[in-house]
């Protein structure tokens, strides 16, 4: 048997010489000071491996050698000449052969791995067992690497310069890529080991077993810690979830689920007891009485509000125990006759759809909208944190922020071992902050308070003072509009001034239709802007918020009108 001859070696200036695809993202400076000075030495014993550059037609591209090449550009210029193994080769080919190179090496990153196993999961159209069979590596492998490739880039360079170990970016990649980079300021800062690592994240982690929402999505969602520990031997306990946005959005979503519920169920009972002749005053379910009743120039178009529009002044105070004050009572219908049902008349009083009636069975949504979006705004404004909390501390509310809130989070917004100091100890950590240290706790502790105040008139105040505007975090879309009958629909329509757009002959035609076509119709009608428009019944007067017109010049000035709404 013949052996195969071993490739040709030639020479070729570094200049003809161009970089190629290659995996490897650091390069340890004392080893590669080292490479520099044996070059000069010696000169390059090992050969490059380059192939043609097929897409100009001009020079070489590296296949295996990128270091080397660099090293020996800083010995010798781009004149010296150095020897290489010049071998045709597809892109596909080049790749897999550098990562080969790289893969052997004693020194190489899991995150160049994790990135080489992108392109090539890639280039096989995301077949993971071909992916690994071209890398020659398991399945397992494989899978572990791509979830590293999530890392955000300093985690991933703290990694491969060895300033942190593969447990803490395991632990990592289960932190969303907002959050890690901030986790590994406060490992770096105090020199946490893994063990102390993965205790840390434990405190910020959610139990599922607590868990009020429906947990099929949790099952494989990469945020669960279970799918963390069948991908790592480094992992947190089970039974977690490690992306707390996502768990609190969850939870509020199922709150106001669990509290519509509620309510449908007591205006059932409630109209189930005015039909029986109770006498018991509350509102009806419109959509139980006449979806497609339609009233032109009746104050349910109009959405006058059954007691002269007065929506209580500056601030939105809703009626009483079920949105029913004393004085709302007389003026409800009595229950209807025998006689006039025998008539033909109709056996349930008709509700009239008012900003009141509407907000009633928003107060929920509204009043979690606004707290979440009065924390946001106190979290990005250390100023304003600070006026809340001298405000609250004054007024006796502070402590209602709930002690596992800011507790939990204590480890990532002061240091990691803080939560085990005794109180002294905590008093000099506290003074050692740096200002954007502390301007960062006193945001925490703001947004706290706006999400945990038991008064949401104290949110409504914090957020009139400090300009806080809904427009800029929500807006209506056809999970808030699916929430309401087909009366409410028409209110809704008609104060944000989708009627006007569209005409009233042409929302009648959309209100006869199934409900589902009639809000389908709403949020995309020909030329009509839902964006910057505030139902009354999200807004915190009770007022319709119409959009922000934008300063504009008239055409008879030079001078600019500020047309603020």
């Amino acid at each position: 048997m013949i052996a195969a001859s071993p490739p040709p070696v030639t020479t070729l200036p570094l200049a003809s010489i161009k970089a190629g695809y290659n995996p490897r993202r650091y390069f340890d400076s004392r080893k590669y000071d080292e490479l520099v000075a044996s070059l000069r030495l010696r000169g390059m014993l090992q050969p490059i491996l380059v192939r043609p550059a097929n897409e100009t037609g001009d020079g070489y591209l590296i296949v295996a050698g990128g270091r080397r090449y660099r090293a020996a550009l800083e010995a010798f210029g781009p004149e010296g000449e150095v020897p290489v193994i010049i071998r045709e080769m597809t892109d596909q080919e080049a790749l897999e052969a550098a990562i080969d190179e790289n893969d052997v090496r004693d020194d190489a990153s899991e995150t160049e791995q994790a990135d080489a196993a992108v392109r090539v999961l890639a280039a096989c159209q995301d077949d993971h067992a071909e992916a690994a069979h071209r890398l020659g590596w398991s399945k397992t492998k494989l899978d572990r690497r791509l979830a590293l490739a999530g890392l955000c880039e300093p985690v991933k360079h703290a990694l491969d310069e060895r300033r942190i170990k593969l447990g803490h970016a395991e632990l990592l990649a289960a932190v969303p890529a907002d959050k890690q980079e901030k986790a590994l300021e406060t490992i770096l800062a105090s020199g946490l080991d893994v063990g102390k690592t993965r205790d840390l994240l434990m405190r910020v982690t959610q139990d599922l077993a607590h868990a009020i929402f429906d947990k099929s999505e949790c099952l494989a969602c990469p945020f669960n810690s279970a799918a963390q520990r069948a991908l790592f031997e480094t992992h947190i306990e089970d039974g977690h979830c490690t992306n707390a946005g996502c768990f609190e959005l969850k939870t509020q979503t199922a709150e106001t689920i669990r509290f519509e519920q509620e309510e449908c169920a007591e205006r059932t009972a409630r109209s189930a007891q005015i039909t029986a002749g109770t006498g018991i005053c509350g509102e009806q379910d419109e959509e139980d009485i006449d979806d497609t009743h339609t009233d032109a120039g009746g104050d349910e178009d109009r959405g006058v509000d059954d007691d002269n529009g007065d929506h209580g002044g500056d601030s939105f105070h809703l009626p009483e125990e079920h949105g029913v004050s004393s004085a709302d009572c007389g003026k409800r219908a009595a229950p209807v006759a025998a006689s006039d049902t025998a008539t033909g008349k109709p056996d349930t009083p008709k509700s009239t759809v008012t900003a009141r009636s509407i907000a009633i069975r928003t107060k929920e949504l509204r009043e979690a909208t606004w707290r979440t979006v009065l924390a946001r705004a106190l979290a990005a404004n250390p100023a304003r944190a600070q006026t809340t909390i001298l405000v609250a501390a004054m007024s006796g509310t502070l402590p209602q922020i709930k002690v596992e809130t800011l507790r939990g989070r204590a480890g990532l917004l002061v240091g990691a071992s803080f939560p085990d100091l005794d109180f002294s100890e905590k008093i000099a950590e506290i003074q050692a902050l740096s200002e954007a240290q502390a301007a960062t706790v006193l945001s925490a502790i703001g947004a706290a308070y706006a999400k945990d105040v038991a008064s949401f008139d104290h949110v409504a105040d914090l957020a009139r003072v400090f300009a806080v505007d809904l427009r800029d975090a929500w807006h209506v879309d056809k999970t808030f509009l699916e929430r309401y009958s087909k009366e409410e629909l028409r209110f809704i329509a008609r104060e944000c001034g989708l009627i006007a757009h569209i005409g009233e002959k042409a929302f009648a035609k959309l209100l006869g239709h199934k409900k589902t076509d009639l809000i389908a119709g709403m949020l995309h009608a020909l030329g009509f802007e839902w964006a910057g428009r505030l139902p009354s019944a999200m807004t915190l007067d009770g007022a319709y918020g119409p959009p922000i017109a934008h300063a504009v010049a008239p055409a008879s000035e030079g001078s600019i009108t500020d047309l603020a709404a």
